[in-house]
């Protein structure tokens, strides 16, 4: 009994894991935006409220006073400094906008940041995207390199971002191969990123690839290696699935393994 109910805990788990996953990465992005960025736009989305709109969010005369009470407690014992207080447009500025915070930062209007980011980054990518968009964009990276600090990291970090997020990343890695590393005898999966330095070549007068072996469970860190050519053996499987290969440590195999795998398991169920 205890057998049957593990294993079906274990199939339950299996089944709901990759569901809870998914909406666990979803939620850390959200909080991720909302926390550094949302929230930065809702105070100053509060501030140009109150700002420009006279009569939004309305402070009553009690709310005033509790608030310049929190500001200064002594007011609580002085009725008549309490009474100057709440016609203080100081006061009255800082009620209006603790008002439009509870709503704006932390009810249920603290959606309209993260929405506001969202609609941002999709104007942003659509001036990247023209032209002359595209112009600016370079004049202004041309003068953050200038930065004696940021030129030493922003190049880096744009060239990773650039291959996760890029329509043409897979410009990067063209073509997934098998090759014997870490030692003879062992086969990693590897993606070739182009020909192999023009000096080996030189050197050793025969055609070399450069190679960039992915680790496991982390794809993006891993090492460039350069191999003979003739000593890497092409596989026939895209980089999607070379990628989950490597994620899922060998259990996701390419689509055509699992078939010959099927065919191979056919095989020997009719021949035993």
């Amino acid at each position: 009994m205890f057998k049957i109910t593990k294993d079906y805990f274990f199939k339950g788990i299996a089944v709901l894991l990759p569901s809870i996953l998914t909406i666990w990465v979803f939620v850390q992005c959200y909080d991720f935006v909302h926390k550094n960025i949302a929230t930065n736009i809702n105070i100053t989305l509060v501030k140009v409220i109150v700002a420009t709109v006279e009569d939004y969010p309305y402070a009553t005369d009690e709310y005033i006073a509790e608030y310049a009470i929190s500001q200064d407690a002594s007011l609580q014992m002085d009725k008549d400094k309490l009474a100057e207080a709440i016609n203080d447009e100081t006061f009255i500025t800082g009620a209006r906008i603790k008002l439009a915070e509870d709503y704006w930062v932390y009810g249920a209007g603290q959606i309209a940041g993260f929405l506001l980011a969202i609609i941002v980054v999709i104007f942003i990518g659509a001036m990247v995207a023209s032209v002359l968009g595209k112009a600016l964009w370079r004049k202004l990276e041309k003068l953050v390199l200038r930065a004696p600090l940021i030129r030493q990291v922003y190049p880096y970090i744009k060239q990773i971002t650039d291959f996760l997020l890029t329509q043409n990343k897979k410009l990067n890695f063209t073509r997934v191969a098998a090759v014997e590393y870490p030692r003879k005898g062992v086969w990693s999966i590897a993606l070739v990123t182009g020909d192999g330095l023009k000096a080996i070549v030189d050197s050793k007068s025969k055609d070399f690839l450069t190679v960039f072996i992915p680790s496991s469970p982390t794809p993006f860190t891993g090492y460039v290696i350069t191999v003979p050519k003739k000593e890497v053996i092409m596989l026939d499987i895209t980089i999607e699935e070379a990628l989950r290969y490597t994620i899922s440590a060998g259990v996701i195999t390419p689509a055509k393994q699992k078939l010959y795998e099927m065919s191979k398991s056919k095989e020997d169920s009719e021949n035993s």
